[in-house]
């Protein structure tokens, strides 16, 4: 099954895919968080054969939800009116940072925090099922 990862940001958003096995996680897009976005999402997953979508849920030191997560939250449930796949959740701490130290050239970096955030769930999960927070409708 392919995923599809996201780094939500209020001006732009990353975008990451895995591979068909659903464990490489890769760089795909860096899209404007504008009125389409949500369009653009569900186009991505319709042309990418997606099974699944994993934003990343930002909290702070004391694991209690970050300002952007009051946002996060609205994008999702825009997504799960308009897209029917399961959305999970993966906890996501400093990824634009973590891809800004390896991608010092590069000027925008959302999409490869995507893929940083989509990566660190194919891990976890493995080929094994885990304990996740599976938003569905």
């Amino acid at each position: 099954m392919r995923y599809l990862g996201i780094d939500y940001g209020t001006k732009r958003v990353g975008v990451a895919i895995s591979d068909e096995g659903g464990t490489l996680a890769f760089p795909y897009a860096i899209l404007d968080n504008g009125k389409g976005l949500v369009g653009e999402i569900k186009n991505i997953c319709a042309h990418e054969s997606v099974g699944a979508i994993v934003v990343g849920e930002s909290l702070d030191y004391k694991g209690k939800p970050n300002p952007i997560m009051t946002k996060t939250n609205t994008f999702i449930k825009e997504i799960k009116e308009i897209i029917n796949i399961p959305i999970i959740l993966e906890r996501e701490f400093l990824t634009t940072q973590q891809a800004r130290f390896f991608q010092t050239e590069r000027k925008r970096v959302d999409d490869s925090a995507a893929a940083i955030i989509l990566q660190s769930y194919l891990d976890r999960k493995g080929n094994k099922p885990i304990p996740e927070k599976t938003l569905t409708k």
